[in-house]
């Protein structure tokens, strides 16, 4: 990368990055510089997700009708199932959801509730187990508005994380680099996850 003494602007043999420098923007510069993404605009907009909030077409409601590998299901519990997410942030990354169509975590029965979070916990270490991460993100975003891709049907994410384990590539290149296939890691973990849960 070279960085033109006169511009805010980083740039490549192929050109620059949408990228500014906060001294560049109206206002008092908060230290901050930007990356701008305009490819994230189709995740904003919506497409390749279901129409609508109906079980239509929703893929944690069709997910538990496939066989596990097609699926991408590591355990299948009784009131909510663990699957690989189809676009991980890092390898192993896990889905953990309720059988049942639901999009608000207050909707959730006590038992789909315990569950739910007892197969986080059991994810977690099984994870551990299995690839030894320095860390995880756990979370479920509420809401288009909050970062749900898919906002109908709620999700905990199980993000497992390594030192260095992000860069620019996603940015850069638009490309993430997951070091294993889906299928792989949903088979390892699966083999992994203990049988009285």
């Amino acid at each position: 990368m070279s960085r033109d003494a006169g511009s805010d602007l980083i740039g490549t043999s192929n050109g620059p990055l949408p990228t500014e420098a906060a001294r560049s923007l109206a206002g008092v510069p908060d230290g901050f510089g930007r990356f701008w993404t305009p490819y994230r605009m189709a995740y904003i907009r919506g497409e390749g997700k279901p129409a609508d909030a109906s079980d239509v077409g929703c893929p944690f409601c069709t997910a538990p009708g496939k066989d596990d590998q097609t699926g991408l299901i590591v355990y299948r519990g009784n009131t909510c199932f663990v699957l690989m997410n189809l676009f991980p942030y890092n390898s192993g990354h896990l889905l953990v959801c309720p059988y049942r169509h639901v999009s608000d975590y207050t909707e959730l029965t006590d038992e789909e509730r315990v569950e739910l979070g007892n197969l986080t916990a059991t994810a977690m270490r099984v994870t551990r187990e299995v690839a030894s991460p320095a860390g995880f993100n756990l979370g479920m975003n509420q809401g288009e508005v909050a970062g749900a891709g898919i906002a109908a049907h709620l999700h905990q994410h199980v993000v497992p994380r390594w030192l260095g384990d992000a860069n620019f590539l996603p940015i850069i290149a638009q490309t993430k680099a997951v070091p294993e296939l889906l299928e792989d890691a949903r088979a390892r973990l699966a083999a992994a996850w203990p049988k009285e849960d």
